[in-house]
């Protein structure tokens, strides 16, 4: 599923199945935003923050199921299972891309 995916995209998914926080920001444009749990988080190094308190400390891992593309963003749905109450729980990633990096991510 994830080979299918854009790219950027693609990278992401990838790094974050491997728990690597740096290959996971790579995948982003300097000035991106995330917006999840409520939060927004941006530039590089807001991300990198989000990255470890989001992702590393509960081991949280993505695995896409399906995607389509959604009014020029793309629109991700799977699972995400780690070390969190409730796990797994299903979340829909919306991600917008600009010259071929993540320039936003917003989580539901």
């Amino acid at each position: 599923m994830a080979h299918d995916l854009p790219p950027a995209i693609a990278a992401y998914v990838a790094a974050n199945a491997r728990l690597d926080a740096d290959g996971m920001l790579a995948a982003f444009a300097p000035r991106a935003v995330v917006l999840d749990d409520g939060g927004r988080h941006e530039g590089r190094e807001a991300i990198k923050a989000w990255i470890r308190a989001a992702t590393l400390d509960s081991r949280a891992i993505f695995t896409p199921e399906a995607w389509r593309d959604e009014d020029g963003r793309i629109v991700v749905d799977g699972l995400t299972t780690g070390d969190f109450t409730g796990s797994p729980i299903r979340f829909t990633f919306r991600f917008r891309l600009d010259d071929g990096a993540i320039a936003a991510l917003e989580i539901a």
